[in-house]
């Protein structure tokens, strides 16, 4: 009887490209990159026991991975990447971090206590662009009018159904890429059956909404080189993206400071309680509240979110529905 050597220990991740960045600004990676996660168990996204943030994007070379890790020490950021697209997300990843955006004219009014509060607490903080606005828009259709469990599941049967593998170091000890999948291509997107998008929990309605955007990705993706007015133009030109869905990709895909997201359900009511002690706020109400910060609603809204802080909540809330059982 042959017996079997016994299994090598994980070994350190196999080599990728490499590059370390020293921003003139303070970074908090997790801070910055957080936004893009689309619930704790994204495909997409992971964050490693030792703070790395691991990401895995379709890019325009093909699909990347990218680890991310703050040395603060030393005032720089370390990066490493796989895949085909590991040299266009490398070369994008001062971009990724903030480093297009402008914080300079955002000053918080002191009687805006919670915002105030939380800008100082938060200098890390900067709106980072991806450049990929297929990749922020799939999720942002599946997060329309459900709650977000409702959405993060679906966002993960699909990506675990027909993304494909993350490149990089799988069996390397602590590495989270065997568990990470990158996101369908555009044309992956629009063959979809109709009964596995059922299966995950989307109506017709997203589904559709989606599988139009997938057909014209390439004349979307252009809108991550336009000013804000011309790319959420592009966008809602596809039937079933409305304000709240252009406003929620451009955010990640552009880096839009401005883009606030209006029609949520719960954001005006945040705003609102933060800012002004009122349980209530419309969309109205919310942008009048934010307009002393244009040029960084998104930015404000951002930081207020990020105390946690939530308006009193009146009746019942959403109830998850079971598109399966239809």
């Amino acid at each position: 009887m042959t017996t079997q050597p016994p299994a090598a220990a994980p070994g350190p991740a196999p080599a990728g490209p490499r590059r370390t960045w020293r921003p003139a600004y303070p970074v908090d990676p997790g801070l910055v990159l957080g936004f893009l996660c689309r619930g704790p168990g994204d495909p997409a996204y992971r964050t490693a026991p030792d703070g790395a943030v691991w990401r895995a994007s379709r890019t325009p070379a093909g699909p990347g991975t990218l680890r991310v890790a703050a040395r603060p020490a030393e005032g720089a950021v370390e990066a490493q990447a796989w895949g085909p697209g590991a040299q266009w997300l490398l070369d994008r990843l001062p971009a990724l971090l903030g480093d297009g955006d402008d914080p300079a004219g955002f000053v918080p009014d002191p009687r805006h206590r919670v915002l105030y509060d939380a800008h100082r607490r938060h200098p890390g903080l900067r709106i980072g662009r991806t450049g990929l606005v297929l990749e922020s828009l799939v999720p942002a259709v599946l997060e329309q009018k459900v709650t977000s469990d409702e959405a993060y599941r679906g966002w993960r049967l699909l990506l675990q159904r027909f993304g494909t593998p993350a490149p990089g170091p799988a069996a390397a000890y602590g590495s989270p890429v065997a568990r990470m999948r990158v996101a369908p291509a555009a044309r992956d997107w629009a063959l979809v059956p109709s009964w596995e998008w059922h299966r995950a929990g989307v109506d017709a309605k997203r589904a559709g909404t989606v599988v139009r955007a997938a057909r014209l990705a390439p004349r979307l993706e252009e809108a991550s080189a336009l000013d804000p007015v011309a790319a959420a133009a592009r966008l809602t030109a596809v039937p079933g993206i409305g304000p709240w869905t252009a406003a929620e990709t451009l955010q990640r895909s552009n880096g839009d400071p401005d883009a606030v997201t209006v029609g949520d359900l719960h954001l005006p009511n945040t705003v609102g309680w933060a800012l002004a002690g009122r349980p209530r706020t419309d969309d109205a109400g919310m942008l009048e509240l934010l307009e002393p910060y244009r040029g960084h609603r998104y930015r404000a809204c951002r930081l207020i979110c990020l105390t946690g802080l939530r308006a009193l909540r009146r009746g019942p809330r959403l109830a998850p529905r079971d598109f399966r059982a239809i």
